[in-house]
């Protein structure tokens, strides 16, 4: 296996569609939706439905679909809950459809929709992922969901402890600056996550609205072993499909 290479974007105003068609883009928005995702499989969601318009939202709501939906932070006032990963109970999600829309994760699910496959990352399943895509003869983008459409603190240095990982296993390449800054910006956080997160913008959005309780958790290591991907639409659990990877 030829060695593939490895990029990282900071931003979904930097995504480019068109030279990532044959790329596994790994989308990572840990505070809070690809938290919430994974929390959601590990308690047995049959599927999410991302959606990118509260009007859509609604309209699957009408039709009697479970609805996860959030605006900066606040849960809408149609949806049944929002996205905090705690949420996503057992008793709520096992073998449920749930509908998700939020303010940044969701949208950004269905603007990668021409690549080559499209997963869930965070910290929650990151040696699960990690393994996996090292199993991949594909090229890989992480792709940070930032803050509407800035730059974040949090996403980039899961972006850079899962690009650590993979560039040493010596299988993948990289001539990306972006691969190299968010690999630094883990090493200085690395001693004391949640200490180093303490400075993200996120987090004082979060304490300011009294939703800061799943922080801890979403930084939590390996909880799940679940790999939601995107397929006709729908995120489904990567190991569900039997024989395809």
């Amino acid at each position: 296996m030829e060695k593939r290479n490895l990029e990282t974007c900071f931003s979904p105003a930097l995504f480019e569609a068109d030279l990532h068609r044959d790329s596994i883009v790994v989308i990572i928005d840990i505070l809070r939706a690809s938290s919430a995702i994974c929390t959601a499989f590990e308690n047995g969601a049959a599927s999410i439905i991302p959606v990118s318009e509260v009007e859509e939202a609604m309209d699957y709501k009408k039709k009697g679909f479970l609805v996860a939906a959030e605006r900066d932070g606040f849960v809408l006032d149609f949806a049944d809950f929002g996205n905090s990963p705690f949420n996503f109970t057992k008793e709520k999600a096992e073998g449920r459809t749930i509908v998700y829309s939020t303010t940044n994760g969701t949208g950004l699910i269905n603007l990668t929709s021409s690549s080559y496959m499209t997963v869930i990352g965070s910290f929650l399943n990151f040696s699960a992922l990690t393994k996996w895509l090292l199993k991949q003869d594909r090229n890989v983008l992480l792709l940070c969901a930032g803050w509407k459409n800035r730059f974040n603190i949090e996403d980039t240095v899961c972006a850079g402890a899962i690009a650590e990982t993979l560039m040493n296993s010596n299988q993948f390449l990289t001539i990306c600056d972006s691969t190299y800054a968010a690999i630094d910006l883990w090493s200085l956080a690395q001693p004391d996550i949640a200490g180093y997160i303490e400075k993200a913008a996120q987090r004082s959005r979060l304490r300011n609205k009294k939703l800061d309780d799943c922080i801890q958790f979403c930084l939590t290591p390996d909880y799940t072993d679940k790999i939601p991907f995107m397929k006709n639409g729908v995120l489904i659990d990567i190991m569900s499909i039997k024989g395809e990877f």
